[in-house]
């Protein structure tokens, strides 16, 4: 495959975006509204109309990101929570058979932190995590250069993981806010940005939980670079400090001193995303996990 020229689609609920990625650089971009009430045809018969606004001849793979749960190897996208009618939609044959060049799938984290290692804060990682922090908190995983998205494409979910009354995502996410506060985190940020006291509060007590999360990470992964990502994240410096303190309990301090955690700033990452699965299906696979990690 020529990995000059790549297509990344970034499929949301609300919208979908198909961009064309030519030597590393994002140089067209179409979107359109996702009818996402529409019957499951419709929906694919739109993607492949986005896909066609910046799709050309010399376009040699295309890299698709689902907010769903995606059996990578055949491609299938199934149960997508705003798209109800996509219970199992078999997208990798749908688009392969239209334009005749490999197409790769997986969910939108995965894609972000795909995007992330290849072309934004996750450059030059040994192993990475990406966190998006938004709506609710997803991940994954880079290890030894690819990524792992496990046999079931849950690998690295961590805010799914039972704690306290709930999950870890139930408390580091962007709807704890509106539950506690009554207010959705970006408003929160911009309350934050005034100096009001009660947004500064409720984002230093997001910090210790949010810490419990970096921890868990460190304990199962063992990174040396975590790219966070989603709404949230943009109000990192408002979180940072009490974050820090609970992390002052973590026992390998000397692999807390390695990492580096930093704040996305691509705003096309998920397109940018999408086209590095096409980068990762030609990485060479390694079996073991490096040593330094």
């Amino acid at each position: 495959m020529d990995t000059t020229n790549l297509i990344g689609v970034d499929l949301g609920g609300t919208h979908m975006r198909a961009g064309r990625v030519e030597n590393q650089n994002l140089v067209d971009l179409a979107s359109r509204r996702t009818p996402a009430r529409a019957e499951a045809q419709a929906v694919v018969d739109d993607l492949i109309a986005t896909i066609a606004c910046v799709f050309n001849p010399a376009t040699s793979g295309i890299g698709i990101g689902v907010p769903s749960v995606v059996d990578v190897e055949q491609g299938i996208v199934y149960n997508v929570e705003n798209i109800p009618s996509w219970k199992e939609v078999h997208l990798k044959r749908a688009l392969e058979g239209h334009f005749q060049v490999p197409v790769h799938v997986n969910n939108d984290a995965n894609c972000f932190t795909l995007g992330e290692y290849h072309f934004g804060k996750g450059q030059g990682a040994k192993g990475m995590l990406g966190l998006v922090v938004g709506t609710g908190l997803g991940a994954g995983l880079i290890l030894n250069g690819r990524l792992y998205s496990g046999v079931n494409c849950g690998a690295g979910e961590i805010g799914n993981i039972p704690f306290r009354e709930h999950t870890y995502e139930y408390y580091v996410c962007g709807q704890r806010f509106q539950r506690e506060f009554g207010k959705n985190g970006g408003d929160l940020h911009a309350c934050a940005l005034r100096g009001e006291p009660e947004a500064l509060n409720a984002f230093r007590i997001f910090g210790r939980d949010f810490g419990k999360v970096i921890a868990l990470a460190l304990y199962a992964f063992d990174p040396d670079r975590i790219v966070l990502g989603g709404s949230v994240s943009k109000a990192y410096g408002f979180f940072r400090e009490t974050m820090l303190e609970e992390l002052k309990s973590f026992i390998f301090q000397r692999s807390l001193e390695r990492l580096a955690i930093e704040v996305s700033e691509e705003p096309q990452i998920a397109v940018l995303g999408a086209a590095a699965l096409c980068l990762d299906a030609l990485a060479p696979a390694r079996v073991n996990i490096d040593a330094s990690l």
